[in-house]
């Protein structure tokens, strides 16, 4: 944890690779000095039937889960911060977003926690 899941049309994956997305979407979460690195996950699924305002077009959403404890301001600014990063990558894609979502410390658990 954190995990930024990318939900994105398969065509933007024409300019940039998944590899390329994590890795920009990575070093963005590292800027914000939220993470420790080694914590961070990010993937992507490319969807090849989507539509958007009932048209195919392209998109890039991202599904951010984090443990809570983060300000209001600290995640609007990370949110702003990945989806600046992306909107430089994909100058063409006019839906680009992203949420955040809190994790419960009460309720979460890993296998380290066993």
């Amino acid at each position: 944890m954190p995990h930024f899941v990318i939900d994105c049309a398969s065509s933007v994956l024409e300019e940039y690779t998944q590899n390329e997305i994590n890795s920009a979407v990575h070093q963005v979460a590292v800027a914000s000095g939220l993470f420790i690195e080694s914590d961070i996950k990010v993937r992507v699924n490319p969807f090849t039937s989507c539509l958007v305002g009932n048209k195919q077009a392209p998109f890039i959403h991202v599904f951010t889960h984090i443990m809570q404890g983060r300000t209001t301001e600290q995640k609007a600014a990370l949110s702003k911060a990945v989806v600046s990063k992306l909107h430089c990558m994909f100058t063409h894609v006019d839906n680009i977003a992203m949420n955040i979502d809190d994790f419960e410390k009460a309720t979460y658990c890993n296998k380290n926690q066993l």
